[in-house]
C-alpha cells in the first residue's frame, strides 16, 4: 500500500504563477472565489485550504506592483467566513509574527477554531522588511538574525495562551515573562476542540527548519525535485529527536504546480502554454530587473539579454526580497541564454518557476505518489494558476485515481484538521 499522502489547497492570489489574462480568471477580492475553490477542496478531501498574506503593497520601479493593484484581503477574516460555508475543510492563515502580539493574534486564531469546530491553523511567518514595518506603529524591523528568536517565543506564548484554559473548561490566569514578550491575565477564549490551532512554518533556511522542527506542525517548503526532496525530508525529520517530538509529528508539504491533460504530450503542450502566458513580455522585463537591480525598460523582451551587470544591493524592488547573489543569476541565465539560443523572454521563461508536475492524470497521480513513498514529501500544497476555478481538474481527474490506489483518503475519518493530518492532540500544560 502507498504511504497515505495529505493535500491541501493554496488560493492563487497574487504571485508570479497567476494567470489573470485567461478569460476564466475571477476577482480575486469577491468571496465567491474563495468560496469555490474551498468548497472544490474539500470536494476533493483535502486537509486544509491556505491563504497568504500581504501586508503591504509592493512597489517596483516607484510604482505599485501591477498584480498587487488588485488588494490582498485580510486572511483571518476570510477564512471565518469560510468556516460557515464548508464542513471538514481546514483553514489555514498565513500571519505575521514580527508585527503582531501574541494575546490578540492567540485569541482571533482560537476564535477561528471554535467556529469550525477545529479545523484552524497558523502560517508562522516573520520579516525583516523595513519597508513592510512602515505600515506598522513601531515603525521599524527586526534584524534578519532576531525573526526566528520572536517568532519561537510568540508561537511559545500563544500555546501558554491557548493553555490557560483547562479542558473541562476552566480558566486560569497566565503569566509569561521573556525576552520579547512580557503579559499577564486572563485569556477570553475557551480551549478549542483541537486543542491548538495546528501550527505551519513557511521557509527553506536553515532557521526555518529548525524552528519547524521545535515548533511547527506542518513544513511549506519548495522542492523541485525527487533527490532534493528526500534530502530536505531526511534533514528536517533528523532533527525533531532533538526537540523530543517523532517523525509523524511534523508533515512535510512542498508547495507544487500541476498540469494535466489527456495525454502527457497534451499536457507539456498546456504546460509551455501556460507558462507564456505566465510570463508576459511586461513580466519578463519586470522579472529581468529584480535580478539585475536597475531599469530595462530600454530593452526588447524579444531580443537578448541585457549586456550590463546587475547592481548590487538596489532597492529596485520593494516589499520583495531579492533571493541569491544576483552576479550568479546573470551568470547562469547567460549560459542558458547563449547554450540554447534564448531571447531575454525566453530565458525568463526556461529558468524560473514551471510546473511541478505535468503529464495524463494516471502519470502525475504516479509521481505524486512516488515522492511521498521515497519519502521526499508527506503530502503537498497544491498552487493552481487560475482564479479560482484552478483546482478542478485535479479534484475531477487526478484525486479519483489516488483515492482508488489506496494513497489517499475517500472520505473524512475525522472532524478536525488535526485528525485529518494525523496528529496528535497536544498534551494540556496546566
Amino acid at each position: 500500500m502507498p504511504r497515505p499522502m495529505h493535500l491541501a489547497a493554496h488560493f492563487p492570489g497574487v504571485n508570479n504563477t497567476t494567470v489573470w489574462a485567461d478569460p476564466r480568471s475571477r476577482s480575486q477580492i469577491d468571496f465567491s472565489s474563495f468560496e469555490l475553490l474551498a468548497r472544490t477542496a474539500e470536494r476533493g478531501k483535502f486537509d486544509f485550504f491556505f491563504l497568504a498574506e500581504g501586508l503591504r503593497l509592493r512597489e517596483h520601479n516607484g510604482r505599485v506592483h501591477d498584480l498587487d493593484v488588485v488588494g490582498r484581503p485580510e486572511s483571518l477574516t476570510v477564512l471565518n467566513a469560510l468556516a460557515a460555508v464548508t464542513d471538514r475543510l481546514g483553514l489555514a492563515a498565513t500571519v505575521n509574527a514580527t508585527f503582531n502580539e501574541p494575546y490578540e493574534l492567540a485569541r482571533r486564531l482560537a476564535t477561528l477554531d471554535h467556529l469550525s469546530a477545529g479545523r484552524a491553523a497558523w502560517n508562522v511567518v516573520t520579516s525583516s522588511d523595513a519597508f513592510t514595518g512602515e505600515n506598522f506603529r513601531r515603525g521599524g524591523y527586526l534584524d534578519r538574525a532576531d525573526r526566528y528568536t520572536r517568532a519561537a517565543e510568540f508561537v511559545a506564548t500563544a500555546r501558554e495562551l491557548w493553555d490557560s484554559w483547562t479542558p473541562d473548561g476552566t480558566s486560569r490566569p497566565f503569566a509569561h515573562d521573556g525576552t520579547q514578550f512580557t503579559i499577564s491575565g486572563e485569556f477570553t477564549v475557551p480551549r478549542s476542540p483541537q486543542g491548538h490551532p495546528v501550527v505551519i512554518q513557511a521557509g527553506d533556511s536553515d532557521e526555518g527548519r529548525e524552528f519547524a522542527a521545535s515548533a511547527a506542525d506542518v513544513i511549506f517548503t519548495r522542492h523541485g525535485t525527487l533527490e532534493a526532496g528526500r534530502v530536505f525530508y531526511a534533514d528536517v525529520k533528523a532533527r525533531l529527536a532533538a526537540y523530543g517530538r517523532e517523525p509523524g509529528d511534523l508533515k512535510i508539504m512542498p508547495g507544487v504546480t500541476v498540469v494535466t491533460g489527456d495525454t502527457d504530450a497534451e499536457a507539456q503542450e498546456r504546460a509551455a502554454g501556460i507558462r507564456r502566458q505566465q510570463v508576459s513580455p511586461q513580466n519578463a522585463i519586470l522579472t529581468a530587473e529584480q535580478i539585475w537591480g536597475t531599469d530595462l525598460s530600454a530593452y526588447d523582451p524579444d531580443g537578448p539579454l541585457p549586456d550590463i551587470d546587475p547592481v548590487p544591493d538596489s532597492e529596485i524592488t520593494q516589499g520583495r526580497v531579492r533571493h541569491g547573489d544576483p552576479f550568479a543569476t546573470v551568470a547562469r541565465w547567460r549560459a542558458v541564454s547563449e547554450a540554447k539560443g534564448l531571447s531575454l523572454r525566453q530565458t525568463v521563461i526556461e529558468t524560473t518557476t514551471r510546473q511541478s508536475f505535468i503529464g495524463s492524470p494516471r502519470t502525475v497521480a504516479a509521481e505524486l505518489t512516488s515522492f511521498v513513498d521515497e519519502r521526499a514529501a508527506d503530502g503537498f500544497i497544491l498552487v493552481p494558476h487560475l482564479t479560482p476555478s484552478g483546482l478542478d481538474d485535479f479534484v475531477d481527474r487526478v484525486v479519483p485515481l489516488l483515492q482508488e490506489s489506496g494513497a489517499f483518503r475517500s472520505e473524512y475519518t475525522g472532524s478536525t484538521l488535526r485528525s485529518h493530518l494525523g496528529l496528535p492532540e497536544p498534551v494540556w500544560k496546566g
